[in-house]
């Protein structure tokens, strides 16, 4: 059992934890496998006993441990109910518990039977599919977790910025290790593209070789548990080849952030002969594929993004983009090597603005794209991103499709070297890098 003390702080997390305790709804935490969601759990409870919850009033079962996990549901139940203090408010904490077959079973029995405060991790998109909420509806609230932020591996990673005076004058932003050694902080983000953001990468240090292990482990849980050991215990046998499988994730790896069709992945695959060529035009290979790749999106490897028509204000059916859920594990499949950087910080930026609480769609104004649009409650921003704005072709061509939009709302560059300028015509150019740590 990890101790409260080695856990390192998850903020925005935990708060969002903290806001819902001791309301009625489950609070389902979400995420794919190892971006924290246990370690989570395990900063809930050190909260609760320090604002004076007694630990009897705490019951944590982890279904990835023996002792839970051949557990059925009713066998769950009559765990917890035998753990119950008579008089008192429970805290149950139930780790990875889509293992269990109808697991929804013992904890709407449990909410409706006892005093009780529930909290649950799931790997899998399906643990909110419409079997659950027939039981839950209205019941449960999902906080979905990512892996870490730039700014998160830093802390994780015991880095510091300090701000340092500059020799032209003002000041530039530089990083301290734990050791006191200094670097520039672009050197602490190409770290952070290098290794990504899965926590157990702060545990092994920053080690090419030891990464590639970790990241091995998760690709084969996510693969093995979360898409094919899943399928079976649902009775499906549409995804059942591991290589199939294996090859739609690389593809999807390979072109984040471009546009892509389910009918594309087909006809790349016929054309390695893994899809058989009678089946090219039909709709058992684009339904196969599409079967896979849900799973994919189900297990939160991969996100899809879709395309938001500026000018007619509606979604399209046409050509979404992918993203994946960590770039350290992109450089797992396909090799560490700057690849395609331009996507990969594309990739970065719209994990942060998910982070941040927007909704992210693709924009789409006459023949020209916008990166992001990000909606809240109360804002909109059109977000544009590059790695560099100092030559004037690229200015050009990354300001016209913002300049194009007749609406108000703010619009941003975001580069590694946004040169001298601040904004052009009310467009602000933003450092990459210093934005992700605001």
């Amino acid at each position: 059992m990890i101790e409260s003390h080695q856990l390192k702080n998850r903020d925005r997390y935990l708060n969002k934890l903290i806001g819902f305790q001791d309301t009625e709804p489950v609070k389902v935490i979400t995420g794919i496998r190892r971006c924290g969601k246990s370690s989570l759990l395990k900063l809930m409870v050190a909260h609760l006993i320090e604002t004076g919850i007694a630990p009897e009033q705490i019951v944590e079962m982890n279904f990835e441990s023996n002792d839970f996990r051949k557990m059925t549901s009713d066998e769950v139940y009559a765990y917890v109910k035998k753990q119950t203090v008579s008089g008192k408010r429970m805290y149950l904490f139930f780790d990875e518990i889509q293992r269990i077959g109808g697991w929804e079973d013992a904890v709407n029995a449990l909410r409706v039977d006892l005093d009780c405060d529930i909290y649950v991790t799931g790997s899998n998109a399906y643990l909110l599919s419409s079997e659950y909420s027939t039981y839950l509806s209205g019941r449960c609230v999902e906080i979905k977790m990512l892996p870490l932020s730039f700014g998160e591996f830093l802390s994780f990673h015991d880095f510091e910025v300090r701000e340092m005076a500059s020799a032209l004058g003002g000041v530039h932003k530089c990083v301290f290790d734990k050791n006191g050694a200094q670097y520039e902080l672009r050197e602490a983000f190409e770290a952070f593209m290098r290794f990504g953001g899965m926590p157990g990468i702060a545990d092994i240090g920053l080690d090419q070789e030891k990464a590639l292990s970790l990241y091995d482990g998760i690709y084969s849980t996510v693969v093995v548990r979360d898409i094919l050991e899943r399928e079976k215990r649902r009775g499906q046998k549409q995804i059942a080849d591991p290589v199939l499988l294996r090859k739609i994730i690389l593809f999807l790896a390979d072109n984040i952030g471009s546009n892509v069709s389910v009918a594309s992945i087909g006809n790349t695959l016929t054309d390695e002969g893994l899809l058989e060529e009678g089946k090219r035009k039909g709709a058992p290979s684009a339904h196969t594929v599409q079967a896979y790749v849900n799973a994919l999106l189900e297990s939160y490897f991969f996100y899809e993004i879709k395309r938001f028509d500026i000018k007619g204000k509606e979604y399209l059916r046409t050509l979404g983009k992918y993203y994946i859920v960590d770039i350290g594990l992109r450089n797992y499949l396909l090799g560490f090597r700057n690849r395609d950087s331009g996507h990969a910080l594309e990739n970065v930026v719209y994990f942060e603005l998910l982070r941040r609480g927007y909704d992210v769609a693709i924009g789409k104004i006459d023949n020209m794209e916008v990166d992001f649009i990000a909606t809240s409650a109360d804002e909109k921003k059109y977000i544009q991103v590059t790695e560099s704005m100092t030559g004037e072709e690229v200015r050009k061509r990354e300001l016209l499709p913002l300049q194009k939009i007749r609406d108000n709302y703010e619009k941003t560059v975001l580069s590694l070297e946004p040169g001298l300028d601040r904004s052009y015509e009310g467009i602000r150019s933003e450092n990459l890098i210093e934005w992700l740590l605001a």
